[in-house]
């Protein structure tokens, strides 16, 4: 299938590792220009290279902290200045620390409403003047099966990637007019870093082997498996693409049948 991609420009965020870093070689991959940040440069700069050299795109990294105005300033007018606009805006930062509630501080609940939610309002305050002169665009942003199916241990996560899905709705209702298509993407149980960390954090906090947990997740995806990091990048592509071009205001999730909801 031909996602008509050729030439776009797409910007994705924490894409040094993970899923941003698979979103961003799908979209590579399919003929995209591409800016990249990530907060740190020596991982940011090997995955750009690594980029380019699997799929011949033009990539541009660019070391950015997305919970900081200036930063997300800088960086989509550096995205605009060496590309000439932007067509494809994908948010994704890492994920707020796990802990129950009782364990979680102020300073806890202020850094993950920074780097949560608010990098989402931000990248948007300054990508949505560019994607409008376009006449058209795509913003995606990654989120996780709790905004649907909350998951004990990540208060933080459950309560401030549902604020971001209320978001994306209410913006993908108002920029409609403009042409402007806005999703989430919500992966289940991922092989990622993040996810490592997540199992480690679970088996220390029960007192468990983290091969165990490891395994209780496992076992509750119907398909049987982890998923791969492509797997999500590769719908990101499609949401990107003309072939996803009356898809708006929704949450996909990317999770093995995980969520046992019907919506």
């Amino acid at each position: 299938m031909d996602l008509d991609l050729h030439g776009k420009v797409a910007l994705v965020c924490a894409a040094s590792k993970g899923l941003g870093r698979a979103a961003a070689r799908s979209l590579a991959g399919e003929g995209c220009r591409l800016a990249i940040c990530a907060r740190h440069a020596e991982p940011l700069q090997e995955t750009a290279g690594r980029i380019a050299r699997d799929t011949g795109a033009e990539v541009l990294p660019i070391v950015a902290d997305v919970s900081q105005r200036a930063d997300v300033a800088r960086l989509v007018a550096a995205t605009v200045d060496r590309f000439g606009g932007l067509d494809i805006l994908v948010t994704n930062a890492g994920g707020p620390k796990s802990g129950l509630f009782d364990t979680l501080t102020e300073a806890d609940w202020r850094g993950a409403f920074d780097v949560t939610f608010l990098s989402v309002v931000l990248l948007c305050l300054e990508a949505v003047p560019h994607l409008r002169r376009r006449g058209g665009g795509r913003i995606i942003n990654i989120t996780s099966v709790s905004v649907k199916q909350p998951i004990d241990g990540l208060m933080l996560s459950n309560a401030l990637r549902a604020a971001v899905t209320g978001f994306s709705k209410t913006l993908a209702n108002e920029l409609a007019r403009d042409g402007i298509l806005v999703n989430c993407v919500a992966p289940g149980y991922t092989r990622t870093d993040r996810v490592t960390e997540l199992v480690n954090a679970t088996a220390s906090r029960e007192g468990l082997d983290p091969a165990a947990v490891a395994a209780r997740l496992v076992g509750g995806v119907p398909l049987g498996r982890a998923g791969e990091p492509r797997e999500l990048g590769d719908l990101v592509a499609f949401l990107a693409s003309a072939r996803g071009s009356y898809i708006t205001g929704t949450t996909i999730q990317v999770d093995g049948g995980t969520v046992k909801g019907l919506l």
